[in-house]
């Protein structure tokens, strides 16, 4: 039955069985990569000193990390920031020793390896139960905000529409994270913000495709559920993409040109954003034609309507 008037008419639930598959290889990916490597914990959830020194010219990492080891900071993780001649050193907590004398001590030994002029940037000192709290705290926030979401979605429509709206969030967030495991990037704080943002743009995208399910099923008198569900993405489409890829702009421009500060923020909503405009088409649709959903679920139903309804 052709049930398509506008300007797309893509059979999106006809490939509802790859997308389910291309969904399970990368939560599957993401999960072993979390369950074997883990994540590459910034200082604020680790704890420690860290220390930005620039140099005058370019530096190879090699002798850096050789004279670190030497001097008893063979824990040190060096690396480029932002460019060749910006060197970041993270450094574990040590106890009974302040960031001052730290930053003095590594200071003099990057002096002392190098005949460039080496200068301090900055300094940042996060003890370990501060970080321990950050991580725990931060991992309880996106558990209330997804039980939240679920309250939500299942007053504003109904509880099949609320466990397909989870989903996809769960869905965006473990590959979005999975990511930062298979890529070992820095997870800080500020990727952790993005995760909480990416989990708010996809629950406004599922929102607006949900809601045109909803009013689609009501005004729709033929049709089965998946040309249905076919219909309402399609009206959602081109809205879908202009948001995107208008918030795709900004977010690669942030990417490229808004520094290493950034870098992971900017990158952690590009993935959430492919991510959560990919769930809100096929994961939450895909779910409720795994639920069955059919026209009684959005339809409200009175005593009259019934019974109107029962009339020969």
């Amino acid at each position: 039955m052709q049930l398509l008037t506008g300007k797309t008419n893509i059979d999106f639930l006809g490939k509802r069985q790859l997308a389910l598959g291309l969904s399970a290889i990368l939560i599957l990916i993401s999960i072993f990569s979390l369950y074997t490597r883990g994540l590459n914990l910034g200082i604020d959830f680790t704890g420690g000193y860290l220390i930005e020194v620039g140099y005058t010219q370019s530096v190879e990492l090699g002798p850096v990390r050789n004279a670190l080891a030497q001097s008893e900071y063979s824990d040190a993780l060096v690396q480029h920031f932002g460019t060749s001649k910006d060197v970041l050193v993270r450094i574990a907590p040590r106890e009974g020793v302040n960031s001052a004398s730290i930053s003095d001590e590594v200071l003099d030994i990057l002096k002392n390896t190098s005949t460039d002029t080496v200068e301090m940037r900055r300094i940042e000192f996060v003890g370990p139960q501060v970080g321990e709290e950050l991580r725990e705290q931060g991992g309880l926030a996106m558990l209330i905000a997804l039980f939240c979401i679920m309250i939500y979605v299942g007053l504003r429509f109904q509880m099949k529409s609320a466990f397909s709206a989870l989903l996809a969030l769960i869905h965006d967030v473990i590959i979005t994270i999975g990511m930062f495991s298979v890529l070992q990037m820095p997870f800080d704080l500020s990727v952790l913000a993005a995760i909480l943002a990416v989990i708010g743009y996809s629950l406004n995208d599922t929102v607006v495709v949900l809601d045109r399910i909803r009013e689609t099923f009501r005004t729709q008198r033929k049709g089965t559920a998946i040309e249905i569900l076919n219909l309402s993405v399609n009206a959602t489409l081109s809205r879908t993409l202009m948001t995107s890829l208008t918030t795709l702009l900004v977010l690669m421009a942030l990417f490229m040109l808004g520094g290493e500060v950034i870098h992971g923020f900017a990158f952690a909503l590009i993935v959430g954003v492919f991510i959560g405009t990919y769930s809100s088409v096929y994961v939450a649709s895909n779910s409720l034609v795994l639920m069955s959903v059919t026209k009684h679920d959005f339809l409200e139903h009175t005593k009259e309507e019934e019974e109107i309804d029962d009339t020969p």
